[in-house]
């Protein structure tokens, strides 16, 4: 991936992350922390990467405040980015906590704490 790539990327998160908190104020959008911002090198699709408080339900209720809002932000990020073209913004929830709290209490059941 180029240099240029991974700055519009980083760009791309800590706008997003900013208009997260002040200028989206859908009620469905929990506690969303972004996790990585992939972009594609021709700059025209983002992959951006979220994990949010709660249970399966907050989280499908996230994804879905989330992707109603991609339209306001895919504008909003490429006049701040003075990019050419919007990005499309596919929001993807990313449940690698929940994957390693759940492998812990495997292993818990599966090895005592003593040994």
């Amino acid at each position: 991936m180029s240099r240029r790539v991974e700055r519009v990327g980083e760009a791309m998160r800590d706008a997003i992350a900013e208009l997260l908190t002040r200028e989206i104020k859908d009620p469905r959008v929990g506690m969303v922390t972004l996790i990585d911002v992939e972009v594609t090198p021709d700059l025209r699709h983002a992959r951006i990467h979220f994990s949010c408080m709660g249970d399966e339900e907050a989280r499908r209720r996230s994804l879905a405040g989330l992707q109603s809002a991609a339209g306001f932000m895919r504008g909003q990020l490429a006049r701040r980015l003075r990019l050419r073209y919007a990005p499309d913004l596919t929001f993807v929830p990313d449940t690698t906590a929940e994957h390693a709290a759940r492998l812990s209490s495997l292993l818990k059941q599966v090895v005592p704490d003593d040994e």
